[in-house]
């Protein structure tokens, strides 16, 4: 049994480095690191929703909230991209920068974006010392078709 890879294009935010937002292997989609970004951005600072930084461009606050539902809005525009809706996601890593401070409330925005599904996803939290922009927030996301 062979697989194929297709690479798919996508209206979210531009990946930070040479590789691919999405890659489809099989009856699977595989998403990049997915930040909260507005679409089509690059690594543009002011691209972040919700980010204060210095002039040193360290991060100096950050509104949690905003990031986590911009994160989803991306994810949602990649999954309809590819052909898959929000009930298809199988599993997601999330990445926070911030576990004390961020943990609750993103389980709290998460449980509201799926508690209206029968499918949820397997999920994996870990903190990180930072991510490649200034960003709080990064999900890698696996579906299915």
């Amino acid at each position: 049994m062979s697989s194929t890879n297709k690479k798919i294009e996508s209206n979210a935010p531009l990946p930070v480095g040479s590789y691919p937002m999405t890659r489809r292997v099989g009856n699977l989609i595989f998403m990049s690191g997915v930040g909260p970004r507005k679409p089509k951005s690059g690594t543009d600072q002011s691209s972040v929703p919700g980010l204060v930084i210095n002039s040193h461009g360290e991060i100096i606050d950050y509104d949690f909230t905003q990031q986590v539902h911009s994160v989803f809005a991306n994810i949602k525009t990649i999954l309809k991209e590819s052909g898959c809706k929000w009930s298809d996601l199988v599993d997601i890593t999330v990445y926070l920068t911030d576990m004390k401070r961020d943990f609750a409330e993103f389980n709290k925005i998460y449980s509201e974006y799926f508690e209206k599904t029968d499918n949820r996803p397997c999920r994996t939290t870990v903190e990180v010392l930072s991510l490649p922009t200034p960003i709080a927030i990064e999900l890698k996301c696996i579906a299915s078709l």
